[in-house]
């Protein structure tokens, strides 16, 4: 197992990007790249940075402040009364945590949630807020391997849909042009 591979797989996988990175894999990266600390991941936190220190070599050292603070492992929780079902919220969760459709009512499933705030800003109507799993714990001793593994597969699986449905889109618009070219 490369570099990359062990650093990524030490990370929590919350693809919440407040490392700087689009998500997990890409901090990775730039680790192993020496583009980037290891005092980037809040959700990882103190113990996050022992772990990342560990594999490349470097000293451990606080986490930065300017990429948030440590702090309990937290889930997205929607009032159903205000949620106006815009679906930015959907859009935005990296894990497909959160279900619902077009003006109707969001809401979200509790073991697939991350934490990662990323749902927070785009709502419109302010109906989302973080609540903590359990407050006396935080960084990783809030996170076991199997949360992370799973918040893992469900970001491939939504990076994956997204890949096909993009390119899928694409051939519409290229079939479309090329039907027009050859009814002109």
């Amino acid at each position: 197992m490369g570099l990359v591979e062990r650093i990524f797989d030490a990370l929590p996988q919350t693809q919440c990007t407040r490392c700087g990175y689009p998500d997990c894999l890409h901090y990775a990266q730039a680790i192993a790249n020496e583009e980037a600390r290891i005092n980037q991941c809040p959700p990882g936190g103190a113990e996050g940075i022992k772990r990342l220190a560990a594999i490349t070599g470097n000293v451990a050292i606080p986490l930065n402040p300017d990429n948030g603070t440590e702090g309990p492992r937290t889930l997205a929780v929607i009032d159903e009364n205000w949620c106006i079902g815009c679906t930015l919220c959907i859009d935005a969760c990296p894990t497909d945590a959160i279900v619902g459709s077009n003006k109707r009512m969001h809401t979200v499933i509790e073991p697939y949630c991350t934490g990662c705030e990323l749902c927070i800003p785009v709502c419109p109507v302010d109906c989302i807020a973080l609540e903590p799993v359990d407050a006396t714990l935080t960084g990783w001793q809030a996170w076991s391997q199997d949360l992370a593994n799973v918040a893992r597969s469900r970001y491939e699986a939504k990076t994956i849909r997204l890949t096909r449905l993009q390119k899928e889109e694409e051939q519409r618009l290229d079939a479309l042009a090329n039907t027009r070219k050859t009814s002109a």
